[in-house]
């Protein structure tokens, strides 16, 4: 069973190093796992369509035989990374529109580790 108060103790770490709004990790079969899903979302329909997006983008990647690093969805008031969080999980961060989404999804490399630890 995954300690979800180590997991949110992470997540709130990874927010405040990376000025990250939201961290949401995510099982792979779309079920919320720990953070806060934002304000008015509905949260098993936000945390759901961010798994199906990464599984498409992981299945269209593998077909030009790349490795996948990240989603982003741009938006006029922020953006949204959706990246790896190791084989049982995937990460959802909402981030300013000016957030640089690369070194975003490159720090990740960090907290990962420290995140199946607890799952």
């Amino acid at each position: 069973m995954a300690d979800v108060a180590a997991l949110d103790a992470i997540l709130h770490e990874l927010e405040a190093a990376e000025s990250v709004e939201h961290a949401i990790l995510v099982s792979r079969s779309g079920m919320h796992i720990a953070g806060t899903v934002p304000t008015g979302a509905h949260p098993e329909t936000f945390v759901a369509m961010f798994a199906i997006l990464l599984g498409a983008a992981e299945t269209a990647t593998s077909e030009l035989k790349e490795r996948l690093e990240s989603v982003v969805i741009n938006m006029g008031e922020g953006k949204i990374v959706i990246a790896n969080g190791g084989p049982k999980a995937i990460l959802v961060l909402r981030a300013a529109a000016a957030a640089d989404a690369r070194r975003i999804a490159q720090n990740l490399g960090r907290y990962v580790p420290r995140l199946q630890e607890y799952l």
